[in-house]
């Protein structure tokens, strides 16, 4: 029986603009780290909450109470997820990250507990967009999507010199995406993205990992 992981938000996002502009704007798009956040984020940790996204806030903390065995390793695990290449955003998705050490340390996590594991948006910006409106709105979508459940890990990089992103997102189901995606922050997002973005669209994906860790693969959701 196949334990299936889902990652239906894996997202690209392109965009035009001078470097120059948007190294002056993307600073103001993520979160600062203090050294008083790092202790309280470090401290929330032990009472199962996990950092899982550039958030490190408690209420963009990910509960791992709220999981089952195999999502709470698999969620461990995409700790460590990274880019691993410099054209991540325009690269094929599962070449874009470390997907084999990560399913590695499934592997590792599921030995170590006696645990007996068994079976993107794309985007293009105009150059007037301003990145920190944009930062405050996926901030607070993220924090609405935490509370609903389910949302294990969410990454994204910075545009490159063409404007080209990539971000993504792995949901414990479909159906967790779905809830996840209905409230208020969302739903502002969704109306900024139609006045902002000049062009995008969504690619759903879907992760699984076989008996035992032995093998896994990322496909198209309909297949």
């Amino acid at each position: 029986m196949a334990t299936m992981i889902s990652a239906p938000s894996f997202s690209k996002a392109l965009m035009h603009a001078p470097t120059s502009a948007f190294q002056q704007n993307s600073s103001n798009s993520k979160p600062s780290v203090t050294t008083s956040s790092v202790k309280q984020v470090t401290s929330m940790t032990k009472k199962d909450l996990l950092v899982v996204s550039p958030y490190l806030e408690e209420d963009h903390l990910l509960d791992l109470s709220t999981l089952d065995t195999a999502n709470q390793l698999l969620a461990k695990a995409l700790v460590d997820l990274r880019f691993i290449r410099d054209d991540h955003r325009t690269a094929p998705y599962v070449d874009s990250f470390n997907w084999p050490e990560i399913i590695d340390s499934v592997h590792d996590l599921a030995q170590m507990s006696g645990f007996n594991w068994t079976k993107t948006d794309l985007s293009r910006i105009p150059p007037t967009t301003v990145y920190s409106d944009l930062g405050v709105l996926d901030k607070a979508a993220h924090a609405e999507a935490t509370a609903s459940g389910g949302f294990l890990k969410y990454i994204f990089s910075s545009p490159d010199s063409a404007g080209r992103n990539l971000a993504t997102c792995v949901w414990r189901s479909r159906q967790d995406a779905s809830n996840g995606s209905v409230g208020p922050g969302h739903r502002q997002a969704a109306q900024a993205t139609r006045l902002l973005y000049t062009e995008w669209a969504i690619e759903r994906l879907r992760l699984i990992i076989d008996d035992d860790v032995k093998s896994w693969r990322i496909v198209d959701w309909s297949a």
